[in-house]
């Protein structure tokens, strides 16, 4: 299934981190945090500004973001849990 958001906004998926603690203790997942790192599978056109002119996008597809911790909204889409936010709600990218 193909998915493109719309304006500003961008799907991700969510890139778990270490199940294990520097020390080698297993967190179970109950305890676990939800990641604050992603992956851009898609992304928007851009917004419009005043004149009616596209901004462009300063992220794109495959780029590794941070975002904040109560970002975005969860979608399941084709069977897979994602996440759609807007490009504000990124904090940066990962090189």
């Amino acid at each position: 299934m193909s998915f493109t958001p719309l304006h500003d906004r961008v799907l991700v998926r969510r890139i778990e981190g270490d199940a294990k603690t520097s020390g080698g203790l297993i967190i179970p997942d109950t305890a676990k945090e939800k990641p604050q790192e992603g992956e851009i599978v898609a992304v928007g056109a851009g917004a419009k500004d005043e004149d009616g002119e596209r901004i462009a996008m300063d992220v794109k597809a495959g780029d590794r973001i941070l975002f904040g911790k109560w970002s975005g909204t969860e979608i399941k889409l084709g069977g897979e849990n994602l996440m759609i936010m807007k490009e504000s709600d990124i904090l940066g990218v990962m090189a």
